[in-house]
C-alpha cells in the first residue's frame, strides 16, 4: 500500500536532518577556530574508548580528559584518529571560562579539528542540499 506524500516527508526529514548536523557541527567549528587562536593549552590523555553498539569497527568514541590551570579534572568527547588508544598523550586547548564546552584535541598526531569540523560541516550541508534538491524535483515535477 502506497501513502500519498510519503516520500515528500521522508526527504523532508533527511532536509532537516543533515540541516541540523552541518548546523551543530558549524557552530563547533566556529567554537574550535575561537579556542585554537585564544585558548589555553593543556596536557591531557584519552581516558577511554568505546565501541557502538554491533561492534562495528568503524565506529568509535574517543573520550580525553586534562586538569586546568586551577586543577580542574575535565573529561570530554572529541573526534580522534584510528591510532589513538587508551592512554594516548594529547594536547589539549580549551577556554578557561567553558573548559569542558570548548575542549578539543589539538596537538601532534590528530587531524586539525578545524579540518574535521570543517569536513563535517561540508558533507552533511551537501547531504542536506542533495536531499532538498530531491524534494524540489519531486514536489515541481521538473526532471
Amino acid at each position: 500500500m502506497e501513502v500519498p506524500g510519503a516520500g515528500y516527508v521522508v526527504l523532508a526529514l533527511l532536509v532537516a536532518l543533515f540541516g541540523a548536523l552541518a548546523w551543530k557541527y558549524a557552530r563547533r567549528l566556529v567554537t574550535v577556530t575561537r579556542v585554537l587562536r585564544a585558548g589555553v593549552r593543556a596536557e591531557g590523555e584519552c581516558v577511554r574508548v568505546e565501541t557502538e553498539p554491533y561492534n562495528r569497527s568503524d565506529a568509535r568514541r574517543h573520550f580525553f580528559a586534562f586538569r586546568t590551570a586551577d586543577g580542574t579534572w575535565v573529561e570530554f568527547e572529541d573526534l580522534a584518529g584510528w591510532s589513538t588508544t587508551e592512554g594516548t598523550s594529547v594536547t589539549v586547548t580549551y577556554d578557561p571560562r567553558d573548559p569542558r564546552g570548548t575542549a578539543t584535541v589539538a596537538g601532534r598526531g590528530s587531524w586539525s579539528p578545524v579540518l574535521q569540523s570543517l569536513a563535517l560541516v561540508a558533507g552533511c550541508g551537501m547531504g542536506a542540499l542533495g536531499f532538498a534538491t530531491l524534494l524540489y524535483v519531486e514536489i515541481t515535477g521538473s526532471g
